[in-house]
């Protein structure tokens, strides 16, 4: 039955562009109904980021819908935001598995007047107006090469086990970990000798751990930048007995692998998940509101947040990430 809707509501929004049917983007005088679409609907992580736009909508008004295919692909995201669209929500925030694949449906839909803005993973940008960025990507790059070198010495062979090929964020991160590899002293004596992918499942990420250990016999670490990925890598490798010489580090939520990183097998590099929703939902009411435009230099209030400013490209950033270790890992309720 979903799959006829999405298919019909698709249809019915290539007509009305065929036509030249298209709404203005008017600027909203009260709160708006605002439709979040997360990479998948089974992560946890986007669980958490509900709760926090959940708080925020109760402050501020307005009405939240989240919806999220069970697939973590760009056409399954892309019948999702035809569903929202002819649910007449006013902005979309979508996390993006793929940023350039998903852009023309965006275009789409903010030419029959909702706005667009990612969070979490971004999306073109010229398909949406902001981008809710946890963290400086460049920083988070930084902290997971520089958590694996504190964990093997600086000196060895590593891998990273990444979600899927085209994940925006993390084709982001890897580039950035490859730079500092070639560029920075520090890092001469360690070698990234394979970037796989989990495909944001539990299974594929556990086979592909071990796939990396059996593959690479001097192999010392692995970083998993995808919050799926590094929870399922540890329990793989907890069960084969290989966590005694592998070190693990990425983005994951820290309660799910806390007794790795109490046992000094793993550290972690993450933030606080439902701020990243609560700011989320203060976006994009201020951007149907028109209280911002994307254009770098404004600010808007976010509640028990403070006040943020859109940076280059319509980046606002919710702030720096930590390092997860056993000496700060109860600070983290998730």
């Amino acid at each position: 039955m979903s799959k006829k809707i999405s298919l019909a509501s698709a249809a019915v929004l290539t007509l009305l562009t065929a036509c030249g049917v298209a709404q203005a983007q008017t600027c909203a005088t009260s709160p708006v109904k605002v439709g979040f679409l997360p990479k998948l609907d089974t992560d946890p992580y986007f669980q958490v980021a509900r709760q926090g736009a959940l708080d925020a909508q109760k402050e501020i008004g307005g009405t939240f819908v989240q919806e999220a295919p069970s697939q973590a692909t760009a056409e399954a995201q892309i019948q999702f935001i035809n569903n929202l669209v002819s649910q007449g929500v006013k902005v979309i925030a979508i996390s993006g598995t793929d940023a350039n694949a998903l852009a023309p449906a965006l275009k789409r839909a903010r030419k029959h007047g909702v706005r667009v803005l990612s969070y979490d993973s971004d999306v073109a940008a010229d398909a949406r107006t902001l981008f809710i960025n946890q963290a400086k990507g460049d920083s988070l790059a930084e902290m997971m090469l520089q958590s694996m070198g504190e964990m093997i010495g600086y000196d060895g062979d590593f891998a990273i086990l990444s979600s899927t090929p085209t994940a925006t964020n993390q084709n982001a991160w890897v580039a950035l970990m490859k730079s500092r590899l070639a560029s920075d002293p520090k890092y001469s004596k360690m070698k990234l000798v394979q970037v796989a992918y989990g495909e944001e499942s539990e299974q594929i990420n556990q086979q592909q751990a071990l796939g990396l250990v059996q593959a690479f016999p001097h192999l010392k670490g692995i970083i998993v930048p995808a919050g799926i990925g590094l929870p399922a890598a540890a329990r793989a490798l907890e069960q084969a007995g290989e966590l005694s010489h592998i070190k693990l580090t990425g983005l994951a939520p820290a309660t799910l692998i806390k007794k790795y990183i109490v046992a000094g097998q793993s550290q972690d590099i993450w933030w606080n998940v439902s701020d990243l929703g609560y700011l989320t939902y203060y976006a994009a009411q201020a951007l149907a509101e028109c209280k911002i435009n994307g254009t770098a230099g404004q600010k808007f209030a976010a509640g028990r947040l403070g006040t943020f400013a859109v940076g280059k490209d319509g980046e606002v950033i919710l702030g720096p990430a930590q390092i997860v270790t056993p000496q700060n890992v109860d600070q983290f309720k998730f």
